[in-house]
């Protein structure tokens, strides 16, 4: 995999290069945006559709999830080794139109009940966004300067999280009722969401000029076998690789896990609604996606494993717990305490916008292969979903649900442990100044 994703600077910079947006990407945000606001309609109702889409194999939905993450994750690890070999910008059409053709498959299959359909499905699509998203995430790599890394890869999950779940869920709000409400009107939103994935895939396919992207990234000396393993090869032989690649999953894992869990306890057994569950998923992650940039400006400056440490691990346990815990301890089903809860959940949001840094840890932490780390870092980013859905399959069955919630704290705790190992050079207080 390429030795090194940086290039030098652009000799003239414009307003969106000096906050941390590259001027020839800007497209591709937006693209980003856009399509990850398709890919996330179904975020907060899908695992409760399936059940009631599928009532002969309800017990089967977090098995078929959790199988989805490791297409997730997968994908994810792809789509930095396709980028090296392929360039981007052609990873990028791959995602889109694999997204495409399964999203298809399985909404197709739902309306049959066929259940082996809605698997195999649902699996294949799961390659379809790491793809698109994470080949641009090594686009603006191979672009940025490094002394912006943790600022640009703070506005890539700006749109990234904008879209998915934040944007994604508000328009499921308004759509669903104007679609016929209940599991009718879920069906036909999720038709309508492949309409808004294929206007992002154009607005970064036909606005995006840039040229490094659009070809090889590494030396065609390297084989494509060399190139495919190389992330696996320096995850093995190198155990900081390792360790940041378990901290990068374990950030948004839990984030994953709530939105199985909670859509039943809060949009049902609390006493409050559905579009009150979507409502306050759209409040907490768009205060996630208000800090992303924030908290990436705030690792360039004090520190990017200090920030990860304490906003992002410390912060988001807690977090998690106030989330769970307040929407319980409040009157159910009452305004006041609705809007408690939303605000508890604010506070998970914005905490995990903590671990934006570890975007620019990563491939710090192999000057020499920083496409392999950053081929790593994204299957992390895109194994979340799966460690996430793995953990509700795995804990819920003897722990319940409060048992997944303090599985996860403890997650938390193994990252506290780990950061502590990933030191690199650029992160240290001389260098920074």
């Amino acid at each position: 995999m390429t030795q090194t994703l940086e290039r030098p600077a652009s000799t003239r910079e414009t307003r969106l290069d000096r906050i941390g947006i590259p001027h020839s990407l800007r497209w591709g945000f937006l693209g980003v945006l856009v399509f990850m606001t398709g890919n996330g309609v179904e975020s907060n109702f899908i695992a409760p559709h399936m059940a009631a889409a599928l009532p002969t194999a309800a017990a089967l939905v977090p098995t078929i999830i959790t199988m989805y993450g490791v297409a997730v994750l997968v994908a994810s690890y792809l789509s930095g080794a396709l980028s090296d070999l392929w360039g981007p910008r052609r990873v990028m059409l791959l995602g889109f139109v694999v997204w495409m053709v399964f999203e298809a498959t399985f909404l197709l299959a739902l309306s049959g009940e066929s259940t082996v359909g809605v698997m195999i499905s649902y699996f294949l699509r799961g390659f379809g966004f790491p793809l698109f998203a994470f080949a641009f995430l090594v686009w603006i790599n191979a672009v940025v300067p490094s002394k912006r890394n943790g600022t640009a890869v703070g506005w890539f999950y700006v749109m990234f999280t904008g879209g998915l779940p934040t944007l994604g869920s508000l328009f499921a709000i308004f759509a669903i009722p104007a679609f016929g409400s209940g599991i009718g009107g879920e069906y036909l939103t999720m038709w309508a969401s492949a309409g808004i994935v294929t206007i992002g895939f154009l607005i970064a396919w036909t606005g995006i000029r840039e040229q490094r992207g659009r070809s090889r990234l590494v030396p065609h000396e390297e084989t494509t076998s060399r190139v495919l393993l190389s992330g696996l090869r320096l995850t093995a032989t190198q155990p900081k690789i390792l360790m940041g690649f378990l901290v990068r999953i374990i950030n948004t894992a839990p984030q994953f896990g709530m939105f199985i869990i909670l859509p039943s306890i809060i949009g049902g057994e609390l006493g409050w609604t559905q579009a009150q569950w979507l409502t306050m998923t759209v409040i907490v992650f768009a205060s996630n996606v208000a800090f992303n940039a924030l908290f990436g400006a705030i690792g360039d400056k004090w520190g990017w494993r200090r920030t990860v440490r304490w906003f992002g691990i410390v912060g988001s346990a807690i977090g998690l717990l106030t989330w769970w815990y307040v929407p319980h301890w409040v009157e159910p089903g009452s305004d006041w305490g609705f809007r408690v809860s939303v605000a508890a959940g604010v506070f998970f949001g914005i905490m995990l916008a903590g671990f934006v840094p570890m975007g620019a840890i990563m491939p710090a932490l192999a000057p020499e292969h920083k496409g392999a780390a950053m081929a790593m870092y994204t299957t992390a980013a895109g194994g979340a979903a799966f460690l996430g859905a793995a953990v509700v399959a795995i804990v819920q069955p003897w722990g319940g649900n409060i048992g997944v919630v303090w599985a996860f704290v403890i997650l938390y705790g193994a990252a506290f442990i780990m950061i502590n190992y990933l030191r690199v050079p650029e992160d240290e207080p001389g260098a920074r100044s």
